[in-house]
This record gives structure tokens, sequence and C-alpha cells, in this order.
């Protein structure tokens, strides 16, 4: 097999992990050798830059049967590895030729966790002494490999990631009874104590080696098992807080392979509009201060599919507003739908020196299609808006119709 043969099935492989966003671009133009438009994808550093990765797998061959996995051992289709001295060379030429700036590294397990790891391990460290190669790089930690191999990974690459997959133990049985919860977990303790400790160490030793210095993430798989939004909101907040995660990535369940323990292929529509909730839910834990039971309860799991989680949240907790702008502390403005963290910052700032209007407001960035129905200035609504709990749910529902999936229609040649 070839290279480009292998490279082309490895960086397809790599496009169910959702930690990278694929690009699909194409680097055309160069007079030394060519790039494809496999493999590419964008990250984005500490200080907003967007980074091109090279994304791919090390191994796609896999002992593993998990249901839902397209590398799954009992599945038809081609496989290839890498060798580690192919694979180090293939992400430097990439880098010379300016095509990439880092590289996003996961693998299937090959024979085993340590020995997948080892190879991993092998690779990156080509990377970082051989070549002195100092970008980005994302490696995937195995569940299951030893403790000594996940912290000599972690002092290769920049960010580590452990996929918990599945949202509950119960799933993870059923779907891949290969893995244990107990497996994924570990390693992510692991890291972070490595990295709490690494930086203590860079505190009395400038010059001490970094471990995981851009943080640890996961992914899990929304669709493929029946847990609900509460329960996965639940754990992701629970894993931000034991784990000190930087990121919780959520993935639409797609139908890759055919087992009567998952979702039937023909009446199966992967959940991207939930998946969509749930990435707006993650931002207000992270960003805005919420707890997930703010915003779901076992009474009520589910996110409203017609409007974002901010929003229903505001229109089911009414005697909270109106909110006076010019008086309201930082976090109860954060709760007002249309007011980001940006804008509250620059809302606290401006009013220092005057009291602002709804003019002001929208200068300072405040989306007040949104905002205008919960909030007062100097006492003041908008002028003219007549509120009723009927009237904004069904404006704000209105606002969120363009950004929600068209039904599918069948296709007619002939106009209605």
């Amino acid at each position: 097999m070839t290279l480009a043969e292998k490279l082309t099935i490895l960086t397809d492989a790599a496009k169910y992990d959702v930690a990278c966003t694929s690009s699909g671009g194409d680097r055309r133009g160069g007079r030394l050798g060519k790039t494809i438009a496999a493999g590419c994808c964008h990250s984005f550093s500490a200080d907003g830059r967007c980074i091109s990765l090279l994304k791919l797998l090390l191994t796609n061959v896999c002992v593993y049967d998990c249901q839902y996995c397209v590398n799954r051992t009992s599945n038809d289709l081609p496989r290839a590895m890498f060798t580690p001295r192919e694979l180090a060379d293939l992400t430097i030429d990439f880098y010379r030729r300016n095509y990439i700036e880092g590289l996003f590294l996961s693998s299937a397990v090959v024979r085993s966790p340590d020995y997948t790891t080892e190879l991993m391990i092998r690779t990156l460290t080509l990377l970082r002494e051989d070549y002195g190669f100092s970008g980005y790089i994302h490696a995937k930690a195995i569940p299951g490999a030893d403790p000594l191999l996940t912290a000599r990974l972690g002092r290769l690459a920049d960010r580590l990631s452990v996929n918990i997959e599945l949202p509950s133990s119960k799933s993870l049985a059923l779907l891949a009874p290969d893995k244990k919860t107990d497996a994924i977990f570990q390693p992510m303790a692991q890291i972070k104590q490595e990295i709490l400790q690494s930086k203590a160490e860079r505190q009395k030793f400038r010059h001490a080696p970094a471990f995981a210095p851009a943080g640890q993430s996961t992914q899990m798989i929304v669709g493929a098992s029946d847990e609900t939004d509460y329960h996965i909101l639940k754990l992701s907040e629970g894993m931000y807080r034991k784990y000190g995660l930087k990121r919780v990535f959520f993935s639409a369940y797609v139908p890759v392979t055919h087992s009567p323990l998952l979702p039937s292929p023909l009446s199966f529509r992967p959940p991207l509009l939930r998946e969509h909730r749930l990435y707006q839910s993650d931002w207000l834990l992270r960003f805005y201060h919420f707890q997930a039971d703010e915003l779901l309860s076992p009474d009520h799991p589910t996110l409203n599919p017609q409007l974002d989680p901010k929003c229903s949240w505001a229109m089911s907790h009414l005697e909270y507003f109106p909110v006076e702008v010019n008086t309201a502390d930082y976090h109860t403005l954060l709760r007002v739908p249309g007011i980001g963290v940006v804008s509250a910052r620059r809302i606290l700032s401006a009013r220092r020196w005057r009291s602002l209007d709804h003019t002001a407001l929208g200068k300072l960035g405040v989306v007040l299609k949104r905002a205008q129905y919960f909030i007062t200035c100097s006492g003041k609504m908008t002028p003219a808006l007549r509120v009723t709990p009927a009237g904004v749910l069904r404006a704000l529902t209105l606002l969120e119709a363009p950004a929600l999936p068209a039904p599918y229609e069948q296709l007619s040649l002939f106009p209605a």
C-alpha cells in the first residue's frame, strides 16, 4: 500500500472525531509535491489564531468491536497503518510546504492499548526530538494504557483527550463491551493530576517540561443510546468540575455500521439539532455560570428544540425579569437573552460614565431583538413594546426559525 493510499484511508477514518472541524480545503499551486483535501482541519490557539492541522489516525486496525464505530473489528473495510517514521516524515513534509501548522493524532487500538500508545509515543518522539518540531500536537490518550505511557505521551503533546464516547456505563457495556468506564476516567484523573503537578514544577523551575499545556478534552456520542439531555449535561458538568476539562465535544450519532443494538439506519436521522442545543447549553455551563439543574430537570429532561437554552430558561423564569441594565450586576446581566460575556462587560464599563438607553445598548453589542423583552433602561422598556408571555414566546420562536433545519421533502420536477 502506498503512502497516499494510507493517507486517504486514515484521514477519512478520522473524520468521525469531532474535536476538530474538518475544512475540506485543498491547497494547490505548490511547486514541491502536492497534498489532498483529506486530513486538513482547523483548530484555534489560545490567542485566537486559526491553525491548520493534519488530522488522521495512526491506524484503523482495531481489536475492539464497538457497535457504533466504523473501525470495529467485525466491520469489513480497507485497513491501513502508518509506521512512526512514515507519519513523522509526512507531518514534517506537510509542515515545510506550509500546508499545516500542527498534528491531530488519534488511533484505533491495535494489539493492545499499551502497544498503540507506544507507537504514538515513537511518532511524537521523532517529531519533537529528531526533527525539533515545536508545533501544536493534539493526541488521543488510549484508555487502558499504562499510566507511565500516558505520562510520556503528555510530555510530548500540547493537548490530550480521552473519549468517554457513551454517556453511561450501561450503554458502554451494551455497545462497547470491551471498554470499561473506570478505564476511561482513570487516565482523565491522571492527566489532571499531571497537569497540576507540571504547573507547580514550572513555577519553581522555569525550564521544567510541560505536561499537556493546552489541557485535556473529551467527546461523547449523542443519539446512539437513550440517555436524556439532562443526563448528558450533568455528566459534562461533573467532568468539568472533577477533571478540569477544557472542552466536552458532542457528536451526533451517524449510522456507519449495521447492528440490532443501534437505531435503524433506514429510519434514523442524525440528531444534529440536539447536538447544537447541547453545545449551546455547554457554553452556558462554561461561560455563563449556569448549572445543569437550572436548564433541565428529571421531570423536564429534554432541551427545547424551538428555543435556544438561554431563552428557554428565561421564559421559564419570568419572575427574574425585567432586569435594569444600569444597576444589575455582571452575573445578572449574563442571564439576559441577547447579552453575552463581552457585551455584559461593556455595559459595566460604559455605565460608569453615563446612563444607558436602548440605543447605547445596541452600540455595545447587545442583541436587542432578544434582550428587549427582558430589560429596562432607567426603568423604561422599548417604546411601544407590548410584552406578554405568549407574545414573547412567539417572537423568540420566530427569531429561531431561520436557524432550524428545514424538514426533508420529496424532490419534485414540477412546481406546486
